[in-house]
């Protein structure tokens, strides 16, 4: 019998990823820098798990479904991405630098942003966005398609007269790429963006591929 293939781990910055004997990582799903995979815990094909500067834990028993992606990033302070027990990540989830504590829910498509927390028990369903900062309470429920932001949290529909305000005060910006709120100025401010990705996602030119699955 051939010996299972837990995935593509990739060294960054000096950090392999750990993943425990009892977890099972697909053989294409990929795990860069410092990610910790506890003890059967399942990461299925196409998952991507990226710390960057920081770090990435998976906890006993969680799910990570397929193409879902969980990036840790340092670019603006340390943004891990936390996952607690018994927690389900759905297909094409999206997970920045946020906390996600045990037995939540995230549904097929659902984002959660930086520095948000989600509470034991929450769901977030399917296609829902849960803003950076956004305080989930334990069990708490985020419909499907709509958008979850603060704390105390508050939800919208997308066609809200009053969403594109409030996504504005969250400070997503700063958050996520240290630009000021503030600038009114599109092409500086995504120049600003841009740049902040190139010098953090330039780091992996010194990448090491230690498998291939």
């Amino acid at each position: 019998m051939t010996e299972h293939v837990q995935g593509i781990r990739i060294r960054h910055r000096g950090h392999a990823p750990q993943v425990h004997p009892t977890a099972y990582v697909a053989p294409t799903a990929t795990l860069v820098g410092e990610v910790l995979v506890g003890p059967r815990a399942r990461v299925m094909y196409g998952a991507v798990l990226d710390a960057e500067g920081s770090r990435i834990e998976v906890g006993e028993a969680t799910v990570i479904c397929e193409n879902a992606v969980l990036r840790g990033s340092a670019a603006v302070g340390d943004q891990p991405v936390l996952v607690g027990d018994h927690v389900f990540v759905g297909p094409h989830a999206t997970l920045l630098g946020c906390t996600v504590e045990r037995c939540v829910y995230v549904a097929t498509g659902a984002t959660v942003l930086q520095r948000a927390r989600l509470g034991a028990g929450s769901v977030v369903a399917v296609g829902a966005l849960v803003h950076a900062r956004t305080v989930l309470p334990d069990e708490y429920f985020v419909p499907p398609n709509t958008v979850a932001l603060d704390a105390p949290v508050r939800l919208l529909a997308p066609g809200d007269a009053g969403l594109a305000q409030a996504v504005g005060k969250v400070g997503f910006a700063q958050v996520a790429f240290g630009v000021d709120a503030e600038r009114t100025d599109r092409i500086s401010r995504y120049e600003h963006v841009a740049e902040v990705r190139v010098a953090e996602f330039g780091t992996h030119a010194d990448d090491e591929v230690l498998n291939l699955g």
